[in-house]
């Protein structure tokens, strides 16, 4: 057993106490070489209640940080770990799990079902393959689901944090290039446009995309090809370390 599992299985089995006014959600957007997915999970069926879709999220225990909070909710939702989760915003609204559609799961998981949550979101930006989501917990089922066909009916306010979490990861990629240690050690120039695409939804001129990010001197030329492709090799560039 591993010390982050074992201190999993310590928070787990220790009898805290709940702050029932805090919560943490976490947006983990996973990229499959083409599309920007987000991860979600299926509430358990409880009786008569409608299942809803939802954020892997929960109430945060009063003697953990946030951040820590993060990692024990989305390891026992969906026994994800080892994820770096970035904090990105804050959502207070007083009515945000007063809708109708919720009251009758808060009622059944929350012992103070009528108490103002306000949510901390964090978000994380993995490669799909790398990681096999297994649900647990109140979650019934954990499934990827590409970014553009979310449901619009998610529980709580959890499209609008899935939206928030979006223009925050957008601002990072053009602004940090976070995000783009999702492509291979070396790739191909089409390659980082896909991530491009997917990450900022949107087609790019292929032309002028290309002319743009070798001026920029972010890529380096590896002097190596594709291999074992059906179509004409590509010219593989790596990261100027520079």
């Amino acid at each position: 057993m591993d010390v982050y599992q074992k201190n999993i299985d310590l928070v787990s089995t220790k009898p805290h106490s709940v702050n029932p006014n805090l919560s943490v959600d976490c947006v983990v957007f996973g990229f499959d070489n083409e599309n920007l997915n987000v991860l979600l999970i299926q509430q358990k069926k409880i009786g008569d209640i409608p299942q809803q879709i939802a954020l892997p999220g929960d109430l945060v225990l009063e003697d953990e940080s946030l951040d820590a909070a993060a990692e024990r909710v989305l390891f026992e939702l969906t026994g994800l770990k080892g994820i770096f989760l970035k904090q990105f915003y804050t959502f207070g609204d007083p009515n945000r799990v007063k809708n109708i559609k919720d009251l009758a799961w808060l009622q059944s998981y929350r012992k103070q079902p009528q108490a103002r949550v306000v949510t901390v979101g964090y978000f994380a930006l993995v490669k799909m393959d790398d990681f096999q989501p297994e649900a647990s917990s109140f979650a019934e089922t954990v499934f990827w689901q590409e970014v553009q066909k979310v449901p619009q009916s998610l529980a709580f306010d959890h499209n609008e944090i899935i939206t928030t979490a979006l223009e925050s990861l957008r601002q990072d990629f053009e602004a940090q290039r976070i995000g783009f240690e999702l492509l291979p050690e070396k790739f191909t120039l089409n390659q980082i446009q896909v991530l491009y695409e997917a990450i900022l939804d949107k087609k790019l001129d292929k032309r002028n995309f290309r002319k743009k990010i070798l001026k920029e001197n972010l890529l380096q030329p590896t002097n190596e090809k594709q291999k074992n492709v059906l179509h004409k090799p590509a010219m593989l560039y790596e990261f100027n370390p520079a």
